[in-house]
């Protein structure tokens, strides 16, 4: 049996007020799920109640809707500042592309007609990858020679095989890169279980936790070799240390803090992570309010 760690819970002081706020208030109603930040102080966040996508400035806390939703869920988003794109998994419905400045629609993918949940999504140089929370396949919008998106008939759709079994819940959520930038890493909700992927085949493997398991992971976010887990229903967000190819990973670390209410993913900008709290298990009325908080790195 694995050693069990201690779980530190962080103070609100500890991620430094003075330089930015440490709470980032979010449109009543909004619903966050996804939350996505590069090389500038500005933060985007997807909402379930209606696919709109908010824009907050780190440094000041404000911020306003740039891209208001089709009306339809939408979560896991990441931003593709070089072409200057924000890619969003958008549910049964697929993904949208929105341009980063403007907000204005660049295209859709629908990806299936089955029962589909697209969760998540990372950039990659070849392309975007999107996970999928109910059917064992990850689709890929291949760029074109100089970034450019592909057309409908060029998604590729691959098939999930090898260790993973899909069950009941949410499947596949959360998608990073692994350290050595070869395979893909994905975290299972409802097994707690990471996998490392291969793009060419689909064949999963499991990464070996030494038996620990990260139930109710959801969003990822990889620096380096250091993996940041969101267990979304635990309030709480794993460290874990992978080797170059992502084959096995050791957890380091658990951290809560009181201000997590359901967080669902995890961003960063400098020393500090940025979570969404998700509250769901809260009902959503359009009076309910919502934001993200900001602890140290750890």
């Amino acid at each position: 049996m694995a050693a069990m760690l201690s779980l530190t819970t962080f103070s609100p002081a500890q991620a430094d007020p003075e330089l930015f706020p440490t709470s980032i208030s979010l449109p009543n109603g909004f619903q966050p799920e996804g939350i996505a930040i590069g090389m500038l102080p500005i933060a985007y966040f997807g909402s379930l109640a209606d696919g709109s996508v908010y824009r907050a400035d780190l440094v000041t806390g404000q911020g306003k809707i740039m891209s208001v939703g089709p009306g339809i869920p939408c979560g896991g988003l990441k931003a593709d500042e070089l072409r200057r794109r924000i890619f969003i998994a958008c549910g049964a419905a697929g993904a949208r592309i929105i341009d980063a400045f403007t907000g204005k629609l660049v295209a859709t993918y629908h990806f299936t007609n089955g029962v589909s949940l697209a969760n998540d999504v990372v950039i990659t140089r070849d392309g975007a990858w999107f996970t999928d929370s109910f059917f064992p396949e990850l689709y890929l919008l291949p760029f074109g020679r100089n970034g450019e998106l592909p057309d409908p008939s060029q998604v590729v759709h691959l098939p999930l095989s090898g260790d993973i079994v899909f069950g009941d819940g949410y499947n596949s959520n959360g998608i990073v890169t692994s350290p050595d930038g070869r395979s893909l890493i994905i975290v299972q909700s409802n097994t707690g279980k990471l996998f490392k992927v291969d793009p060419n085949t689909g064949v999963t493997r499991t990464v070996d936790l030494g038996g620990e398991v990260l139930f109710g992971g959801d969003g990822l976010l990889r620096q380096g070799r250091t993996l940041y887990v969101v267990q979304n229903v635990l309030n709480q967000i794993a460290k874990v240390e992978l080797d170059d190819a992502g084959t096995r990973g050791k957890v380091v670390a658990r951290v809560s803090d009181p201000r997590f209410d359901i967080p669902t993913t995890v961003a960063a900008f400098g020393d500090r992570l940025y979570i969404p709290n998700a509250r769901f298990t809260t009902p959503p009325t359009p009076a309910m309010t919502y934001n993200t908080v900001a602890i140290k790195a750890f």
